[in-house]
């Protein structure tokens, strides 16, 4: 490990000084951006992160105050033990590549980009959020999750540097130049376009979309490509932390929401200034149909070649699976034929994504089934659900046709008539983001909210977590009381 050098890392930079005057190069860009699309109005506070110092589990991070832009962010990759085969596909028990094969350049370097464009997208989706923080320990956990956000974007930097040459120092200048949401430069995937203006998306957003990224990040991390699968592999370290946030979250509103519920005579929580679980269903219902189309159509060429070529394989494709090339095996799925549901037998291959998508939508169903559990603890009749992979589709098979919560097919006029019961509306979002005011005393929380069972690395919850810095501070009224 590199760490006092410009830029931390361990992967030997310093024997390379072209790699390095380049990713140098880019630094400042990185900067410039993250002041100008990182989080507004914290910039000089001191926060309480974890910054990598190693990649061994036992001790890969270091937790102390810094200013966000002095963030040590780096490369980082588990090791290299020189002994790496290929795990699947055509090129199964082959040696690993150790650069890019010609032929895959191009599948590679979009594999790459789509990845590296969702880093730097949700940065800025969050960057206003901490002017509404519900506590202290929330406003750490987001800067956290930016930070490793951007530390994933310079992950994903050093092999476009590194192995695609001018194509890839272009790729990484344009990381820096597009814009989530903007109408001429959006972020690639519609996903990282959507508005997150207020802490019940956020949490949504870590739970549904940085999940979908957990078993992306899964399916590259045992790639043909070496560089590639051990930097997803540390990445996956970082990413756990950004579930964990959405998750706990979540479950937190859920917790208020029904104790408020059941403390009220006519159960109104939002009477108590908490979120009802009605409302909370109804972003549950969006933010799932939205992340679920990242794993990209049901039936897919794409994805087939990259399993062939053994660039991006299944979930945990080495523990789970006995059969590594997917040969003569099929996988059957429900298709609409004739406005009806009937069942299609594909090519295993071609159903890659289908197969992700199904590891996904059952991890989801599990955390689901810990918010029913809360709910059920403060004595609540009301059970939240995972919609149906099928509900709200607006791309993939399932695009051009209504299904209800259940999967059930519908015409587009019933789909309509049930919107407002079904996903947020106006009034929802106008209700939610009024209750978005700070909570930055040590160990406040927002009414909507419950406190986490404990704090962060053995601190207590009223740990000071965000200290303002200067009197442009949000924070500073705070501390000067």
């Amino acid at each position: 490990m590199s760490l006092t050098d410009s830029i931390p890392n361990n992967v030997d930079l310093s024997s390379d000084r072209k790699l390095l005057r380049a990713l140098e190069k880019w630094q400042p860009n990185f900067i410039s951006w993250w002041r100008d699309m990182g989080p507004v109005g914290f910039q000089e506070d001191q926060i309480w992160l974890r910054t990598a110092v190693s990649v061994e589990s036992s001790g890969w991070a270091h937790y102390d105050y810094v200013k966000m832009p002095d963030y040590r962010w780096g490369i980082f990759l588990t090791p290299n033990d020189g002994n790496a085969k290929i795990g699947f596909g055509d090129e199964k028990g082959r040696d690993s590549w150790d650069e890019v094969p010609g032929e895959m350049r191009a599948s590679l370097r979009r594999i790459i980009v789509t990845q590296a464009d969702t880093e730097p997208a949700s940065v800025e989706q969050q960057r206003l959020l901490g002017r509404t923080a519900p506590s202290l320990y929330d406003l750490r956990n987001l800067f956290q999750v930016n930070v490793e956000e951007g530390r994933h974007l310079w992950a994903m930097v050093h092999l476009l540097h590194q192995y695609f040459g001018r194509d890839g120092r272009e790729e990484a200048e344009s990381l820096l130049e597009r814009r989530s949401g903007d109408v001429d430069k959006p972020r690639i995937l519609s996903t990282f376009n959507e508005t997150t203006d207020e802490w019940l998306s956020f949490f949504m957003f870590t739970m549904f979309t940085d999940r979908d990224g957990k078993y992306q990040l899964s399916a590259l991390s045992e790639s043909g490509f070496d560089p590639l699968a051990r930097c997803t592999q540390f990445m996956l370290t970082e990413e756990a932390f950004h579930l964990s946030v959405g998750e706990q979250g979540v479950g937190r509103v859920v917790r208020q929401a029904a104790k408020r519920t059941a403390q009220d005579s006519n159960g109104d929580a939002r009477a108590h200034g908490a979120i009802d679980l009605q409302t909370i269903q109804k972003y549950i219902n969006f933010w799932f149909s939205s992340a679920v189309e990242l794993f990209g159509g049901e039936i897919s060429t794409n994805a087939a070649d990259y399993f062939a070529m053994g660039l991006k394989g299944r979930h945990h494709e080495q523990k789970k699976y006995d059969e590594h090339r997917g040969l003569n095996q099929i996988y059957t799925m429900p298709i609409l034929d004739g406005g009806r549901l009937s069942s299609k037998e594909v090519p295993l291959r071609n159903a890659m994504n289908e197969v992700l998508r199904d590891e996904y939508v059952a991890d989801c169903e599990r955390a689901c089934r810990r918010w029913n559990k809360v709910i059920a603890e403060e004595g609540v009749d009301f059970e939240l659900k995972i919609p149906s992979r099928r509900f709200n589709r607006s791309m993939g098979m399932y695009a051009e046709s209504a299904f209800d919560l259940n999967g059930d097919v519908i015409t587009r006029e019933e789909f309509e008539a049930k919107r407002d019961s079904w996903l947020p509306t106006a009034e929802d979002r106008a209700y939610v983001r009024s209750l978005m005011t700070p909570s930055y005393g040590p160990g406040e929380f927002a009414s909507w909210i419950a406190p986490p069972r404990k704090g962060i690395k053995g601190k207590a919850i009223d740990f000071e977590y965000c200290k303002a810095g200067s009197p442009e501070s949000p924070l500073w009224s705070e501390a000067a009381e």
